[in-house]
């Protein structure tokens, strides 16, 4: 189990116990779902003079489970590599967590589990989206981090403050 504290949240928020820094406790993490498809190889594992179109969806979700402080946020990263309309390869890591989140406030429950929580998953996800890619016979692909704040924010923007978190 890892025990993270305050990370980039801001201890003063308010509402919360006076002292108190908000706390973040993951209990587990695990694959939910991974796949790499490699539908043209070997062929498209030749060298070509051209780089490859790179296309990268990010999606979180998450829902309560067990008590109110406890969420499963469940992160979804999907690449897919075509170089002249040919797939080179399609990967998607599906990456979970279960969190219990202390001393934040109801009113800021939704943005705290949807942008510190993917944050803690993503380096996970990352490393095994680089591994399949590289154990499929491509250079490890590299994902620049993400921001998770601008992120939401978009999403929220999109969905005209529709609630994402579920019961």
């Amino acid at each position: 189990m890892t025990d993270t504290s305050g990370g980039d949240a801001n201890p003063d928020i308010e509402g919360a116990a006076p002292g108190q820094a908000p706390t973040v406790n993951v209990l587990g993490q695990y694959v939910k779902d991974m796949s790499f498809e490699n539908p043209n190889a070997p062929q498209s594992l030749a060298p070509t003079e051209e780089a490859p179109t790179i296309n990268i969806n990010v999606n979180v979700d998450a829902n309560k489970v067990g008590d109110d402080e406890e969420f499963e946020v469940v992160l979804t990263l999907e690449a897919r590599a075509e170089n002249d309309d040919q797939t080179l390869f399609n990967v998607e890591i599906v990456y979970a967590g279960v969190f219990r989140i202390g001393n934040v406030p109801e009113e800021h429950m939704h943005p705290f589990v949807l942008i510190e929580c993917p944050r803690l998953l993503f380096p996970f996800a990352r490393q095994m989206l680089s591994e399949a890619t590289r154990n499929g016979g491509y250079p490890p692909l590299m994902i620049d981090p993400i921001d998770f704040a601008a992120l939401y924010q978009q999403n929220m923007m999109d969905q005209a403050g529709g609630s994402v978190l579920k019961n």
